[in-house]
């Protein structure tokens, strides 16, 4: 890539990345319809991506869209723990009816559904908005810190078959980052202690999250799950470690607080 065009791909890189973080912070501040309306978007283009990399059939992929969409008005018009575990078993109980005939790309409609329903319930606790901050402050230090460590240590990859960047440094380095940040961001909150101490697990989940997708992108010989953001590929590609972590921390909540 000739030097003007490198810079010009960063500016795009960067144009994109802000205007992204402002309509996310933004959602997340508001809450509400305002967030829950930007996670069911973001859920249904996951989906749509997924059907890319896994050749789910198009009918499936309908299907499968009106499951989701059920399952996210339900988790949006009852955010008490029943409508989390409802709009949870509507999205699973779609997947497994159209596995028979879809084959292994229905879970295509858990893997986008089921994250998006937990945020949504996170998001309406009373400390809602303190939880997704602390999701999104784990996250994108587990990003940052296992890329830096990765490139300034090197050494032995972590999985080269899947995701030949990656390396055992990296992987370390962002579960060190994301038990720091974990839990200055949970004292800084006042959120339970365990949450906060859990950064480092969150990491590994984040990491799951991003190989597992690359391993879906390796198989449909894909450089990026989509082409809707300029400079940073598809939508899976920048919420790939969001998506455990969030099924995680609301399973850590559901059983930490006694709910």
């Amino acid at each position: 890539m000739q030097p003007g065009a490198r810079l010009a791909d960063v500016r795009l890189r960067t144009v994109t990345g802000v205007l992204l973080a402002a309509v996310a912070f933004a959602a997340v501040w508001i809450g509400g319809l305002v967030f829950a309306a930007l996670i069911a978007v973001a859920a249904a283009l996951v989906l749509g991506e997924w059907r890319g990399l896994t050749r789910l059939k198009l009918w499936a992929y309908r299907a499968a869209l009106a499951f989701l969409a059920a399952g996210l008005a339900l988790a949006i018009v009852d955010v008490r723990l029943e409508g989390l575990l409802m709009a949870a078993a509507l999205i699973g109980a779609g997947s497994l009816l159209l596995l028979p005939f879809a084959g292994p790309p229905a879970f295509g409609l858990a893997y986008a559904g089921l994250p998006a329903v937990a945020l949504i319930w996170l998001r309406a606790l009373p400390w809602g908005l303190e939880i997704i901050v602390w999701v999104l402050a784990v996250v994108i230090a587990t990003d940052v810190f296992a890329y830096i460590a990765g490139r300034s240590i090197g050494g032995r990859k972590l999985a080269p078959a899947i995701s030949p960047a990656k390396t055992w440094a990296g992987l370390f380095g962002g579960v060190a980052a994301a038990l720091v940040v974990g839990w200055l961001t949970a004292h800084y909150f006042a959120l339970p202690g365990w949450l906060g101490l859990s950064g480092g697990l969150m990491a590994v989940l984040a990491q799951i999250g991003d190989l597992f997708e690359s391993w879906l992108k390796r198989r449909a010989g894909a450089k990026d799950s989509g082409n809707l953001l300029p400079g940073h590929g598809g939508v899976m590609d920048r919420v790939d470690g969001f998506m455990p972590v969030a099924l995680a921390t609301a399973a850590a909540v559901v059983v930490g607080m006694g709910l």
